[in-house]
């Protein structure tokens, strides 16, 4: 064997012997059997929620929580692959197998916590956006008394949508009409449209559109409340917690969410959900 043959093959060797050393470095803690696809974090996500989950102008898919769900997966040694749907499909399409992780900024509930895995990991609140001129300012709850109000369809918004109106039943006033639509976007596409007088949603998406200054935050603050990723499995919640756990300790997860002016629950992280 000549020099070069033998540099040829000492070269092939130590590359072999890398890529076996980096497939050993990065072998996911995921048993298959835990996942909806081997190999594979399969999540969900509505991205009709700027800046937080959505489509940018060149198609991507792009957030927050888009960019967190792919630091996860990366930790974990799996290939990412989200599913964009509707929010009121996820709960049911969790509990068919249909993804592992629903990661659209779920609000955490004890209801909630009964039929899923879920990792509290971010303080929302709720706002109240009008137009920049309306008819008649907003400044406080009563203002919305005899008001359209626009929701998306299915969550925690909705749920407190509801509870104001019954707030302003409770003290003698007519209420608001409620209209639910199957995402913000559409919601909000209702309100630039003048169908709806305001939108409740989350603070994060009612500042992206107050930035953009197509509306403002009449109302924000309101039912602060932790968002949540779920999921069915307890293992594979487990690995995540322990992906969360890792970002905190070197920085990372506190530098994600600050560069997007999301604020992390406070204290330590923990699964929350049934007994397995």
């Amino acid at each position: 064997m000549d020099a070069r043959c033998g540099l040829v093959l000492g070269g092939i060797l130590a590359a072999l012997t890398a890529s076996g050393a980096l497939a050993a470095e990065c072998t996911s803690p995921v048993k298959p059997s835990d996942l909806t696809k081997p190999g594979t974090l399969v999540m969900s996500t509505n991205p009709t929620l700027p800046p937080l989950q959505y489509v940018d102008k060149t198609g991507q898919l792009v957030g927050m929580r888009v960019e967190l769900g792919r630091e996860i997966a990366r930790r974990l040694c799996l290939t990412p692959e989200y599913v964009k749907i509707e929010f009121p499909a996820m709960i049911p399409g969790l509990q068919a197998g249909r993804w592992d992780m629903i990661n659209t900024g779920i609000f955490f509930t004890p209801e909630r916590a009964k039929i899923m895995q879920m990792i509290p990991y971010e303080s929302q609140t709720i706002s109240i956006a009008t137009p920049l001129k309306p008819k008649t300012p907003v400044t406080r709850i009563e203002d919305l008394d005899g008001r359209t109000i626009g929701v998306e369809l299915g969550g925690f918004e909705e749920n407190k949508a509801k509870a104001l109106n019954a707030e302003l039943k409770g003290k003698g006033l007519a209420g608001m009409t409620i209209r639910t639509f199957d995402s913000y976007a559409l919601a909000y596409q209702a309100l630039r449209a003048g169908q709806v007088e305001a939108v409740v949603s989350i603070d994060g998406v009612a500042k992206e559109y107050a930035d953009r200054g197509e509306f403002q935050r009449a109302l924000t603050g309101l039912f602060p409340t932790p968002v949540s990723l779920a999921f069915k499995n307890r293992a594979l919640a487990d690995a995540v917690l322990k992906v969360l756990e890792a970002m905190q300790a070197d920085g990372s997860f506190a530098a994600l969410l600050g560069r997007f002016g999301v604020v992390p629950v406070p204290g330590a992280l923990a699964v929350q959900g049934p007994a397995t």
